[in-house]
């Protein structure tokens, strides 16, 4: 029971602080807030730097985040877990809430919650990305869809969100909808125990398969990401793509992806704004 206690409480921390930050902060700032919990406990560093250990809030004025897109990465003072590494999101005035729970074998699990501005200020959206994708989604014990998945004209409320795929442990995420706000959830699900250890078998050996590697397109300040001729800025748009789709990647270089559009058209896109999956 206080190992399970010890679970939740960084959970229950940022969620008491996400519903209260959004109502206190300052509109006229061109900052926003960063609030990093983990288990177990975490060094934090943003764009390489060390800015704390978790439970960390840059919750007031004074040490709040510019905006703009960050690498976060968590390394555990358990120095046997691997670090968790993301791009996330600063938006002006809202908070980013990371919360990531380490575990061994891929058992692990963890959520980013992101809140970006609607040009209409009286919608509410959801996006649900999930890490691995085609994963069942449930608002509020109601089935919605399949990740990645936005979900619009959703109700100014709290709302339980959960995501369930095979293989996979069910998560649970508590959020909060703000009115002409997009809140963006990437869910880290968690192998099963019984599925991340290796067993012994005997099998026929099986023939090669290429693998083919995908990126997701993550959320940017306009709700899509131009693909271009050639990997430069100053190159022609040949088309849009938007947060939550996945394309096969063809190729990269440094700040650029090069991938397959739906119609088989090759372009350009700029790294910042995907991660490979």
């Amino acid at each position: 029971m206080k190992k399970f206690l010890l679970f939740l409480a960084p959970l229950l921390i940022a969620i008491t602080i996400f519903f209260g930050i959004l109502f206190f902060l300052d509109r006229k700032t061109g900052k926003g807030a960063l609030l990093v919990t983990s288990v177990p406990k975490s060094r934090v560093y943003l764009e390489n730097k060390l800015i704390g250990t978790t439970p960390f809030c840059a919750c007031d004025l004074a040490r709040m985040v510019d905006v703009g897109n960050y690498t976060i990465k968590l390394v555990p003072l358990n120095g046997n877990l691997r670090p968790f590494e993301e791009r996330i999101t600063i938006n002006k005035s809202t908070l980013t809430a990371v919360d990531k729970t380490f575990a061994d074998n891929g058992e692990g699990d963890g959520n980013i919650i992101e809140l970006m501005p609607l040009n209409n200020k009286k919608d509410v959206e959801v996006l649900i990305i999930s890490l691995p994708d085609k994963a069942n989604v449930f608002l509020d014990s109601n089935p919605v869809g399949i990740t990645p998945l936005l979900l619009k004209q959703v109700s100014e409320s709290d709302h339980d969100l959960r995501i369930t795929r095979d293989g996979y442990k069910d998560k649970s995420v508590r959020i909060k909808t703000a009115l002409g706000f997009r809140l963006s959830a990437l869910v880290l699900l968690g192998v099963k125990a019984d599925l991340s250890s290796p067993v012994a078998s005997v099998s026929a050996t099986p023939s090669p398969v290429v693998a083919v590697t995908k990126v997701l397109i993550l959320n940017t300040e306009f709700g899509f990401l131009r693909v271009r001729e050639s990997g430069s800025i100053n190159s022609a748009e040949i088309a849009q793509v938007k947060p939550g789709e996945s394309y096969e990647l063809i190729s990269e270089k440094e700040g650029w992806f090069k991938i397959k559009l739906t119609n088989d058209k090759v372009g350009w896109i700029s790294s910042q704004y995907a991660v490979k999956k």
